[in-house]
């Protein structure tokens, strides 16, 4: 009996697939933090660290064209912060014209050519205390994703 293309199975993820999803990301507030715009995709490779692992592990098994919404406590999204991530720097050490605001994101560049991020936890005195844990951490998320394309 002869196939026709709509009885194929179709492909699913495995841990190195190649994707491009759709989603939106946010707080349990409803409070929006990321999310593709209506013509652009993300395209990633599982296990690449683009995303965090156990985001990663939800689209594992996963058909193309699945669409999904996951509730996420902090633990399995972006962890807990952990405070040896807090560090104290001079306040001579940032640019002279940069303003620094409790709250406010600075990118660092590390000796290695990567950057981090950080962000400015404290000021006391002339001492900045930067939190360099990720801005997600001890956060419960909402995961909404459509899986649009899986390449291999």
């Amino acid at each position: 009996m002869k196939k026709n293309l709509h009885d194929l199975p179709l492909a699913r993820v495995k841990e190195d697939s190649i994707i491009e999803i759709s989603f939106t990301l946010s707080l349990l507030d409803g409070t929006l933090v990321d999310k593709t715009e209506e013509a652009e995709l993300l395209k990633l490779t599982i296990g690449d660290g683009q995303f965090i692992k156990n985001l990663e592990d939800l689209f594992i098994g996963l058909e193309e064209g699945t669409k999904a919404k996951f509730n996420l406590a902090s633990e399995q999204a972006y962890g807990q912060p952990d405070m040896t991530n807090i560090q104290t720097m001079k306040e001579a050490e940032f640019p002279k014209n940069m303003e620094l605001v409790k709250g406010n994101i600075v990118e660092f560049n590390l000796p290695t050519g990567n950057q981090v991020l950080g962000t400015i936890y404290d000021l006391v005195s002339d001492q900045v205390l930067v939190d360099f844990n990720h801005p997600l951490a001890g956060k419960s998320i909402i995961f909404e994703f459509k899986i649009e394309k899986i390449f291999t």
